[in-house]
């Protein structure tokens, strides 16, 4: 090997120290406290946008999901769990010209039977403009953004849970 392949290598691991030294870390890749160590889901609908962008954020910071309340450390209460668009603007001819979609959220966190979180609720909301001429684009535009909206609200959820 080279000196000049050597000082590639020296300035890449210094780079990876310098960064790891300042507390850099990827987005979504949060760090809970072992306290979720196991935890549990529980939902009345686990096939939600939410829910799914929840569980992938936990995995991602090396959580186990566990199938039962009796084997978890945590236990994390989906209260609530709502989507959907309403009509912000029609046209003079009676036309809706602009959707809001939403997404909103409630839940709490439990331990050893105990409400370590009360009942959170967040929620956001985003506008597109509508064309009926484009109908099928503009329908996929609208669940596109409901599913940024659930990652939005799965990593705030993450981060408020890293908290803990």
């Amino acid at each position: 090997m080279s000196w000049s392949d050597c000082r590639h290598y020296v300035v890449l691991i210094g780079a990876a120290m310098l960064l790891a030294a300042c507390g850099f870390r990827m987005q979504g890749a949060e760090r809970f406290p072992a306290m979720f160590a196991n935890t549990y889901i529980e939902t009345s609908d686990d096939y939600t946008l939410f829910y799914r962008k929840l569980a992938i954020e936990l995995e991602q910071g090396d959580v186990k999901l566990v199938d039962s309340a009796v084997d978890a450390s945590a236990v994390i209460r989906i209260e609530s769990d709502e989507s959907g668009q309403r009509i912000l603007t029609i046209s003079a001819f009676n036309v809706p010209t602009e959707y809001e979609v939403f997404y909103r959220i409630r839940y709490s966190v439990w331990k050893d039977g105990a409400e370590i979180l009360p009942s959170q609720s967040l929620s956001f909301a985003q506008a597109y403009t509508f064309d009926p001429t484009l109908v099928l684009g503009k329908n996929r535009e609208g669940e596109e953004i409901r599913e940024a909206l659930a990652l939005r609200l799965a990593r705030q959820v993450s981060r408020q849970l890293a908290l803990l």
